[in-house]
C-alpha cells in the first residue's frame, strides 16, 4: 500500500507494524515466549532465501573474477586484499594515523576513517592469520550482516519477497565485487541497514548506536547519522521519548568525534576539512561533477569503466525520484539516500570511485525490487540472472582492466 513518509512516522515511533492498521489484525493465541538465541534463530532462517542468494550471485562474481585473473597471470589474493584502498587501511592498522597535515596530494591518510583499521588491528590478536586475511575477514561477515539487514528493511516494508529481492539487486549491483574486498563498504552498509531497520521498528538507541559506528567507518556516515536524528526529533514533536532522544543525540557521536579527533590531532579547527582539500574532496554542489562529465563524453573519449560510473550515477538520480513520487519509502530511508546522493554528487573530487561510494544506498534499489516483486517468475529469473552476470563481468573489469582504483 503506498503512503507518505511523514504519515508513517507515528508508526516508526511506536515500533509498531505499519503495513496494517491494528484494528484489523486478528489477535494471536498466546503462545509461551522464546528466547533470543531461538528468535535469532527463526530470524536468520526466514532471512535464508534472501542469504542464499546474495552468497550465490556474489560466487558467481568471485569465481569469474578469479578465472579471469588467472588467465591474466594476476594476483587473486592481491587485488582482493592488498590493493588501492585495502593497502591505506592496513597501513594505518600497522602504523596509525599521520600526525601532520603535510603538502602532498591525496597522501594524508588521515582522510581515511578509523573503526575499519582497528577492527583489523583487534583481530589480529585473535586470529591466526596475516593483515590482509583478517580485513578480508571483516569485509565478507559484515557483507552476510548488511544483506541481511538490507532484507529486514524490505521484509519490514514490503513483505519477505521485496526483501529477497532487494537483497539480491544488492549483490547485482555493477561494483558489487567491493563488497567482498578489503574496503570499507560492506562494514559501512551493515551499520547502515540495521540502523535504517531499528528506526522502522522505533528502536531508537540501537539505531543512534549503528549510526554512530557508521560515522566513525565512512565520512558518508553524517547522512545516516541526519536519517535517524531527523527522524527521532519529527517523533519528539508527538510526545517526549527519552530512547528517541537518546538515538538523535547518539546517532552524530562516531562521525563527529573523529572530526574532532583530526582538528585536534592537527592543532586545527577545520582539520579533517584541510585534509580532504588536499584529496580534492570538497563539496561544491556538483559542478566539480558537471565538469567531469563533460570532459569524459564532449572533450574526450571515457573508458568503459567511466561509462559504468556514470550510467550507475544517472540511474540513482533516477531511482531516488521514482522513490520520492511513489510515496513507497518512509521519511529515514529517503533521507539517507537524498543525502549520500548530495554528498557524492557534490564533491568535486574524483569521479571513478562514485559508484563504488553508492553501494551503500540500497533503499534506492526498493522501486525496482517492487517491479519484480510483482512479476511473474518467467520475468524475474532472466532479469536477475542477466544482472548477476553483467556484475561479475564488471567486476573482473574494474579490477583487470581498469588502471585504477574502482
Amino acid at each position: 500500500m503506498p503512503y507518505g513518509p511523514l504519515a508513517r512516522l507515528s508508526g516508526l515511533a511506536a515500533g509498531t507494524p505499519s503495513r496494517v492498521p491494528s484494528s484489523r489484525r486478528s489477535r494471536p493465541a498466546a503462545r509461551p515466549s522464546r528466547g533470543p538465541r531461538a528468535r535469532a534463530g527463526d530470524a536468520l532462517r526466514h532471512a535464508a532465501p534472501a542469504l542464499l542468494a546474495y552468497a550465490a550471485v556474489r560466487v558467481l562474481g568471485l569465481l569469474v573474477f578469479a578465472f579471469w585473473a588467472r588467465r591474466e597471470h594476476r594476483g587473486v589474493w592481491h587485488l582482493l586484499a592488498e590493493s588501492w584502498d585495502c593497502d591505506w587501511y592496513l597501513k594505518i592498522a600497522e602504523h596509525g594515523y599521520a600526525d601532520t597535515l603535510g603538502h602532498t596530494f591525496d597522501a594524508n591518510n588521515l582522510a581515511f576513517f578509523p573503526l575499519y583499521p582497528l577492527l583489523i588491528r583487534a583481530g589480529e590478536q585473535v586470529l591466526p592469520a596475516p593483515r590482509g586475511a583478517v580485513g578480508l575477514a571483516i569485509a565478507f561477515a559484515a557483507s552476510f550482516l548488511a544483506a541481511w539487514g538490507i532484507f529486514k528493511v524490505g521484509d519490514r516494508l514490503h513483505g519477505r519477497r521485496a526483501g529477497v529481492l532487494l537483497v539480491t539487486l544488492w549483490a547485482c549491483l555493477p561494483v558489487a565485487l567491493v563488497q567482498w574486498m578489503g574496503y570499507t563498504e560492506s562494514l559501512f552498509t551493515a551499520f547502515v541497514a540495521w540502523s535504517l531497520y531499528a528506526v522502522l521498528t522505533g528502536r531508537w538507541v540501537t539505531a543512534g548506536a549503528c549510526a554512530a559506528l557508521a560515522g566513525l567507518t565512512r565520512p558518508t556516515g553524517i547522512a545516516v547519522a541526519a536519517a535517524v536524528s531527523v527522524t527521532a526529533v519529527i517523533a519528539l514533536r508527538r510526545g517526549f521519548s527519552p530512547r528517541a532522544l537518546a538515538g538523535a543525540v547518539l546517532a552524530p557521536l562516531g562521525w563527529l568525534a573523529y572530526v574532532g579527533w583530526v582538528g585536534v590531532r592537527l592543532g586545527r579547527w577545520d582539520g579533517y576539512f584541510a585534509v580532504q582539500k588536499w584529496w580534492h574532496n570538497e563539496w561544491d554542489g556538483g559542478v566539480g561533477t558537471l565538469r567531469w562529465v563533460k570532459s569524459l563524453f564532449v572533450v574526450e573519449r571515457p573508458q568503459l569503466f567511466l561509462v559504468m560510473v556514470t550510467l550507475v550515477l544517472f540511474g540513482a538520480l533516477v531511482l531516488f525520484a521514482l522513490s520520492v513520487a511513489g510515496r513507497e519509502q518512509p521519511l529515514p530511508l529517503l533521507v539517507f539516500t537524498g543525502l549520500l546522493l548530495a554528498i557524492v554528487l557534490g564533491s568535486r573530487g574524483v569521479y571513478f570511485p562514485r559508484a563504488r561510494f553508492l553501494l551503500p544506498g540500497f533503499p534506492l534499489l526498493l522501486p525496482v525490487a517492487l517491479a519484480l516483486a510483482r512479476a511473474r517468475a518467467r520475468v524475474v529469473v532472466p532479469v536477475l540472472t542477466g544482472a548477476a552476470l553483467v556484475s561479475a563481468a564488471f567486476g573482473g573489469h574494474m579490477l583487470l582492466v581498469w588502471l585504477g582504483p574502482p
